[in-house]
This record gives structure tokens, C-alpha cells and sequence, in this order.
């Protein structure tokens, strides 16, 4: 059997997803975590190997029982394997994990072994619309990044990035943006009630986040969000509100995303939209700075009309969210070809290798 392997290593799982020549899903697993940026090369590799391994041992019926050793003792089981490896940033990195990955498959290094960012997998759709060679992927989750990319015979080149930058210095559009625009739209509203002399209008995201706080007052959410709890002052914290204070700050802040989201699309709170139309505006103007019409100037720009848009991470499965974005383009004049959403990067990249290894073919 013709193997396709793709491998989503990500900071809090790692997905295997093996095809078959027709791209039919012939095995899976999930293992630990394989974050390359907080690994060592010997512990992301055990990682991949248990994964894959495990992997392999669902492509039979029944199951095999036995561990499928790797590297293989003969030929490779795959014709090729792609990795979306999260901490993978620089070339340098990649050439120092690639010939880990290649002996651990049986791969040679060169076309049939694709090892990128896992952003890039996030391009895999665009192996299922011939009409198409470019994409831009999203991700908004707890943090946020735009990559475009043009499909080539060996893979996706990567063509420009908006965003990544973690939360002291960006990722607007994911959870940690959300949370810090509710509570600066809340003190806002505090504030300008101060003027007006009169108290902001009620707000179901208000009551939700002072709730999660333990608060009675938004000012006292400051206090919530910057404070640093030593070990022996937990004790004086009421316990439904712990968790929150030992959190670190930005978690405390990317946290209340959910409650935002239920508020906006469950209740229509008003300050809620507001706050997801402000946050969603913002990191539609970056994604923005990926596209237009190409020039000497801005070679590496894409069309939107010729192009897919790919999404991806917890805030972009949220249909309602990814209006909010795709609007904001819109209004911009950039409407794409096609939309998609990924929740399942490592399927879809095994799916779109064996489609574009079939294609080779014809």
C-alpha cells in the first residue's frame, strides 16, 4: 500500500494522519506535545516516532497490537510525509530537524519530505481546487498569524507573514487581543460614564468577566488583571476565583475570550460585538498587508479573487468570527475564490499530499 503521512506538531498534541493513494484516511494517532521550540531535538523526535508509530498500527485490519518500529528496518512505508512543526521559524531550525525526521521515516531529504511551520498546512486546501495555486492562512486562536503561499512541485513557498508576535507584542485577532479589547472597552465605558455623570448601559459581558474575577466594580478589574499573587497570599483568594489569579497575566486576559464570544453571539450583548468587530477589524487591516496587486515594489503580494483563504484555531471555528473578519476584507475589496476552515490540519494535509502526488502522476 501507497502511503501519505502528514504530522501536526503543535505545543499541546501532536496529530499523525496517514492516507492512502485515493486519499483515504487509513490510520491515525495523537501523542504529546512536539513543540520544537520547547524541546529538544531527542524529545521531539521520541514524540514524532510514538505518534507515527501509532499511527501505523491502525493502517491494519484489525489493528496491530505490536509497536511498528522506526526508522523502518526496510523500505519506507510512505511515498511521502509532510510536518507542520509549531516553533519551527528559520531555515536553520529546519535543517536541523530534517535529518532527524528523514532517518526516522526512511525518506530521503529532498521532494518527498516537506517540513515547515504548521502554519503551512493550513495551504492544504488549495491541493483540492486546481483553479487555484495561491493561499493565505489564517490562524486565530490564542494567538493570531496571516502566512500567504504559493503552491510549487515541492511544496508551498512561502510568500509574506503578518503577525506571530506573541502577546507582548501582538497576535491581534486571537484570544489575548479579545480579552485585553473587553476589559479596555469596559474601563472605557467607566470612564466616560465619569463625564456623563450617569452609569454605562448594562452589559451581559460586564457581569460575565466581573463574575470570573470575583469583582463587584470594573475598576476593580485592574487590580484583577495586573496583580501578582505570591503562593502564601492564595489562601486568602475565594476558590472560584483562584484558578484566574494564579493565572499568568495574559492568560487571565486570553481566558475571557469564550465569554466575550458567548456574550456577542449567544446574547448580542452590544459591547461584546463591539469589542469582536474592533478586534476583528484590526487583524483584517494586517491580513490586508498580504494582499493587492503585485508589483516591483510588493512582489510578493497575492489576489484575493485568485486566491483561498484558509482558516484555522479556535477563535476562526467560530462561523460568526470569521464573517467578522472576511466582511472587514470585503470592505476593503478583497473578496476571495474560496473559504475554508481546517479543524483537522493534519487530515487535510494528508489528504491534499496524496491528491497532489496523484496529480504528479497524471
Amino acid at each position: 500500500m501507497t502511503l501519505y503521512l502528514c504530522v501536526d506538531c503543535g505545543g499541546s498534541k501532536t496529530a499523525a494522519v496517514i492516507c492512502d493513494a485515493a486519499g483515504t484516511i487509513v490510520g491515525r494517532a495523537l501523542g504529546g506535545p512536539s513543540n520544537f521550540a520547547y524541546l529538544s531535538l531527542e524529545d521531539f523526535e521520541l514524540a514524532v516516532r510514538l505518534t507515527v508509530s501509532d499511527a501505523l498500527k491502525t493502517c491494519t485490519s484489525p489493528p496491530s497490537i505490536d509497536p511498528v518500529p522506526l526508522p523502518p528496518k526496510g523500505d519506507s512505508p510512505f511515498a511521502a510525509a509532510w510536518f507542520g512543526v509549531s516553533g519551527l521559524d528559520s531555515p536553520a531550525a529546519i535543517s536541523e530537524v530534517t535529518p532527524t525526521l528523514s532517518a526516522l521515516l526512511g525518506i530521503p531529504v529532498g521532494p518527498h519530505l516537506s517540513i515547515a511551520n504548521d502554519t503551512h498546512l493550513l495551504a492544504a486546501p488549495v491541493r483540492m481546487h486546481p483553479d487555484v495555486t495561491h493561499a493565505v492562512g489564517v490562524i486565530a486562536g490564542t494567538g493570531a498569524i496571516a502566512v500567504s503561499f504559493k503552491e510549487i512541485p515541492s511544496g508551498f513557498q512561502e510568500l509574506g507573514r503578518v503577525g506571530g508576535w506573541g502577546w507582548i507584542l501582538g497576535d491581534e485577532g486571537g484570544g489575548f487581543h479579545v480579552g485585553r479589547e473587553a476589559v479596555r472597552q469596559m474601563l472605557a465605558e467607566t470612564d466616560l460614564a465619569s463625564v456623563r455623570g450617569a452609569p454605562p448601559p448594562e452589559s451581559i459581558m460586564v457581569k460575565r468577566i466581573l463574575e470570573r474575577f470575583g469583582q463587584k466594580t470594573v475598576l476593580d478589574v485592574l487590580i484583577a488583571v495586573h496583580m501578582h499573587i505570591p503562593d502564601a497570599a492564595a489562601a486568602t483568594i475565594p476558590p472560584q476565583t483562584l484558578p484566574q489569579y494564579t493565572m499568568p497575566s495574559e492568560k487571565r486576559l486570553s481566558s475571557l475570550a469564550p465569554l466575550v464570544f458567548q456574550s456577542a453571539f449567544e446574547d448580542a450583548d452590544p459591547l461584546a460585538l463591539r469589542v469582536l468587530q474592533t478586534t476583528s477589524n484590526i487583524f483584517a487591516a494586517q491580513i490586508t498587508v498580504l494582499l493587492g496587486q503585485s508589483d516591483e515594489s510588493m512582489p510578493n503580494r497575492v489576489k484575493a479573487q485568485d486566491t483561498l483563504i484558509s482558516f484555522g484555531g479556535s477563535l476562526a471555528g467560530v462561523e460568526a468570527y470569521r464573517k467578522m473578519i472576511l466582511d472587514a476584507l470585503a470592505a476593503q475589496g478583497h473578496v476571495f475564490r474560496y473559504v475554508e476552515f481546517v479543524d483537522d490540519a493534519a487530515a487535510t494535509g494528508a489528504i491534499g499530499l496524496a491528491a497532489s502526488h496523484a496529480a504528479k502522476k497524471d
